[in-house]
């Protein structure tokens, strides 16, 4: 019996500053996204997506399966999506959308020096989509192709023939820094979802907890805003909920939960709510920064899963030692 397949988009990203800029600022931030807007997007639901950088696309198939890539492989998180913010730094520096079709990814692992060919983990419909990709603009090519390999491959436990969601408390991710590439720009270590301008970060989180705060007092709510160790305690009638805003201008794939957060959600005495915000737009264009819009997903009785974590930091007990 054959491996059964998964939806992939198949990309490959250039190595141009601008473009391994990008790569680095849709990793940090979760999101990837596409020029325009292509048929074969209209209906499709990928599970993952596959970023590859290093080889060159403008060759015949026979040289490309010859060749080599750095694999940068993804869970695909909400499927396409028209998006409305301006994104990535491109876009920024040129206050327009550059690329509106967008999705969330969820970094599974990083695989260097992977055979392009046979002696790979991509069928050669997959390893062709690549390469076709790079003389698209990076357009991402829609392809089923069995994960398995790749799974294998990145060292990713798996239960069935056909993997849905992956537990990213057993994936080894990956971050930005990570990134390799001639023109790879210099990046501080970052979290999921940072954003690196302070004052647009600060707008990004008070918009989200204002359009939580208005939803909440629609629904009869008293809204007191706290900060730690959550964000807004609503009272009403004398029932109490506690609610976790988060906000983005990406895609609602991750956030990013302190120790005493998580600790929070799961202690049986507290009802809390994770509200998320995504695709916030922030008109950066004078002084005072202004968010408008998002798109809104709505956690109640919220408790996060030990197979939706992923640590990021240790706290490390050191050894007793002998005098």
């Amino acid at each position: 019996m054959g491996m059964k397949s998964s939806t992939f988009v198949m990309v490959h990203v250039g190595q141009s500053t601008e473009s391994q800029r990008n790569l680095v600022h849709g990793i940090e931030t979760l999101t990837w996204g596409f020029p325009e807007k292509k048929p074969e997007y209209e209906n499709a639901a990928p599970q993952f997506a596959l970023l590859a950088t290093g080889a060159s696309p403008r060759v015949q198939l026979p040289v490309w399966l010859q060749d080599t890539a750095t694999l940068y492989l993804f869970q695909v998180r909400g499927g396409f999506y028209e998006g409305t913010s301006w994104h990535w730094p491109d876009e920024e520096a040129e206050q327009r959308l550059k690329y509106p079709q967008r999705f969330g990814i969820e970094p599974l692992a990083k695989l260097d020096h992977v055979p392009l060919g046979p002696a790979g983990p991509l069928t050669e419909a997959g390893s062709d989509a690549i390469r076709r990709s790079g003389t698209d603009r990076g357009m991402g090519k829609i392809i089923q192709m069995p994960a398995q390999r790749l799974l294998d491959l990145a060292g990713i436990p798996f239960e069935t023939d056909e993997p849905e969601d992956v537990p990213l408390d057993r994936s080894p991710g990956f971050t930005a820094e990570q990134v390799e590439g001639k023109n790879k720009p210099q990046r501080r270590r970052r979290g999921a979802g940072y954003i690196s301008d302070p004052k647009k970060r600060k707008e990004i989180e008070l918009h989200a907890e204002r359009l939580a705060t208005e939803h909440y007092e629609t629904q009869g709510w008293n809204v007191e805003k706290l900060g730690k160790p959550y964000d807004l305690r609503c009272t009403r009638a004398g029932e109490e909920r506690h609610v976790e805003v988060k906000g983005t201008t990406g895609a609602a794939t991750s956030v990013e939960l302190t120790i005493n957060e998580v600790i929070h959600a799961r202690n049986k005495d507290n009802t809390v709510d994770l509200y998320v915000v995504s695709d916030i737009k922030v008109d950066t264009s004078s002084g005072e920064y202004t968010a408008t819009g998002g798109t809104v997903t709505h956690y109640t009785d919220w408790e996060p899963a030990d197979e939706d974590l992923r640590p990021r930091k240790y706290e490390y007990r050191l050894p007793a030692t002998s005098a």
